[in-house]
């Protein structure tokens, strides 16, 4: 199967399929082709999906990276720094790349769901003039369709059955801005409003008030982690205040800051920064602790939220 068109270095094509049949037949040779090639490949689709491709492989899948996207990429937000670009960089001066990344999958819920679509959009961007082929594939029998039509809008190319057609909706950035969604929040949220000074108390307040609520144990020191990132971010990037909230929300705590600074990189906190980069580290440590992180980013400030199971 190709990957890329004649000088083309980034390949990001969707792959919808109905039933098992397709999926092995849309991935496994596409898998096959890669290593055929000498390229590195990895996959990382959720578990059920990664065994059909494990056995169409065979022993053929001893060279492959397998990574279940249900657990690496339960936050979306995590996948480009920690599975796709830490993948490609660790092969970068390997020759070609080749993953598959099914990160929306039956069973994701509607506050995950803009953050995958921005997640697919910035894809693009992120490997841009990269060496890498990235297929996402995409239950055609199950996914809403619009969720499809979403994939037409993220990806340049759709493979449906024996067809591969470039895509007519192709428009990452609109889609990146569709789904740049104002985050309301309950009335009753315990909050605080902070400034340079405040940063130990807006902690401490947090960290109560996420024990109240039944945080305990590894996840109450990542909320700790999380808040000291985004409290520290607002005072040196936002306007030097903000304003945090917390509150329960199902079987997870929510925790935001609010600020008037303004995020101008869709890519704030995906990207992984270099090792002599000073600072620059913090959105990203809150993407590696939080099973999801949400943004909305406007002229007038910025909400950056989180979610921790309880």
């Amino acid at each position: 199967m190709s990957t890329a068109t004649d000088g083309q270095l980034f390949a990001h094509p969707a792959l919808f399929y109905r039933g098992e049949d397709q999926y092995t037949a849309g991935t496994v040779p596409f898998v096959r082709a890669g290593l055929a090639a000498g390229e590195a490949v990895a996959v990382a689709v959720p578990g059920p999906r990664l065994e059909l491709i494990r056995a169409g492989l065979g022993s053929s899948g001893a060279d492959v990276r397998f990574l279940d996207m249900t657990e690496v990429g339960r936050n979306p937000g995590r996948i480009i720094p920690g599975v796709l670009r830490a993948f490609a960089d660790a092969h970068a001066y390997g020759g070609r790349v080749r993953i598959i990344g099914e990160p929306i999958w039956p069973g994701r819920t509607a506050v995950e769901y803009p953050a995958c679509v921005q997640h697919e959009a910035l894809i693009n961007s992120a490997f841009e003039d990269r060496e890498v082929t990235i297929l996402c594939p995409y239950d055609a029998d199950r996914l809403e369709p619009h969720v499809l039509a979403d994939a037409r809008a993220t990806h340049p190319v759709v493979i449906a059955g024996d067809a591969r057609l470039p895509s007519a909706t192709y428009d990452p950035r609109r889609a990146i801005a569709r789904y740049n969604e104002p985050l309301p929040h309950p009335p009753g949220a315990a909050s605080i409003t902070f400034v340079a000074g405040d940063l130990p108390k807006s902690r401490y307040f947090a960290v109560q008030e996420a024990e109240r609520l039944g945080l305990a144990g590894v996840r109450l020191q990542d909320l700790t982690l999380a808040v000291a990132e985004l409290t520290t971010n607002s005072v040196l990037h936002g306007g030097g205040s903000g304003t945090l909230r917390i509150w329960a929300e199902d079987e997870r705590i929510v925790c935001e800051v609010h600020d008037r600074g303004r995020l101008t990189d869709p890519l704030a906190g995906r990207r992984p920064p270099s090792r002599d980069q000073p600072g620059g580290r913090g959105l990203l440590l809150v993407h590696y602790v939080a099973d999801l992180v949400r943004v909305h980013a406007a002229a007038d400030g910025t909400t950056i939220r989180f979610y921790l199971a309880r």
